[in-house]
């Protein structure tokens, strides 16, 4: 019996569900369940284990194609929007135990080990607009747009020389391998993930959220945190708008506590028994 995470990932979609499902597969990895991430393109594991420090992983394209590695009888943590009601319907027959974020496990889930409060932090200001920008949106929002004072931390997936279109427009570029730190070290931030804000919030900074059209966001979790919203399709309005948000920063809402612990524990038993039994 194995224990498998399924993160959504790619050049189209981000990093925001494989540092959620990292997170949980470090926890496991501690309680010795020997979890396996599965993201759906390389780049997205070897940043996983890289950066988040996870120690196992593999590329599957898509959900459907995850019976080609698992047995029946394996449990699956699984973050994406792909799954069909058949095909959920054939999972739970399929797994032992099947978790989905954010169904089972919130969306709100995040590495405890990176992102803790922080004091002092170096950056006052940081723009993040997301792991990627495969319409090349941000190309397009600096469009006639003066040089703006404040740092932007580069995407995992943006296009190669898109950092040198970008470079006139902004304070700084801060490289992507950078994203834990300058996430705990940013005071103000402004993001196209809502994950990215969540990470924020956790670690004492004030994040606002850039809603992109691109993107589909969870409005309720917006709404419960009181979390500040910017929509535009100019970079010079974003950060004029941003600004005038810092000014008369509202107080977000505490974010709802989650014990994972419990679920832990239930993964980390059906592991043990099934050990006992075909030892």
């Amino acid at each position: 019996m194995r224990v498998y995470l399924y993160a959504k990932s790619g050049h189209a979609i981000g990093l925001d569900a494989t540092r959620r499902c990292a997170s949980i597969a470090k926890i496991l990895e501690e309680k010795g369940c020997d979890p396996i991430l599965c993201t759906c393109d390389f780049r997205a594991g070897a940043y996983a284990k890289e950066i988040l420090g996870i120690k196992k992983y593999v590329s599957v394209d898509v959900l459907s194609n995850l019976p080609n590695i698992m047995e029946r009888g394996d449990i699956l943590i699984y973050d994406t929007d792909e799954a069909s009601d058949f095909m959920q319907e054939h999972m739970k027959d399929f797994c032992t135990l099947l978790y989905k974020i954010p169904e089972d496990i919130p969306s709100t889930i995040i590495d405890q080990e990176y992102f803790t409060k922080k004091e002092d932090q170096k950056i006052e200001k940081l723009f993040f607009f997301g792991d990627d920008d495969y319409n090349n949106t941000l190309l397009k929002m600096r469009k006639n747009s003066p040089k703006q004072n404040i740092p932007l931390l580069c995407g995992h997936y943006f296009f190669l020389g898109n950092e040198k279109e970008l470079e006139p427009y902004f304070s700084d570029l801060l490289e992507e391998e950078s994203y834990v730190d300058s996430i705990q070290n940013a005071k103000y931030l402004l993001s196209g993930s809502l994950n990215a804000c969540i990470e924020s919030i956790k670690c004492g900074g004030k994040p606002v959220l850039f809603k992109r059209e691109d993107k589909n966001y969870d409005d309720d979790l917006i709404k419960k945190l009181n979390l500040p919203i910017i929509k535009t399709t100019s970079l010079e309005e974003a950060i004029d708008e941003f600004e005038n948000v810092i000014k008369t920063y509202p107080k977000i809402n505490e974010l709802e506590s989650f014990d994972i612990n419990n679920i832990i524990k239930t993964i980390c038993s059906k592991v043990e028994t099934y050990k006992k039994l075909t030892n």
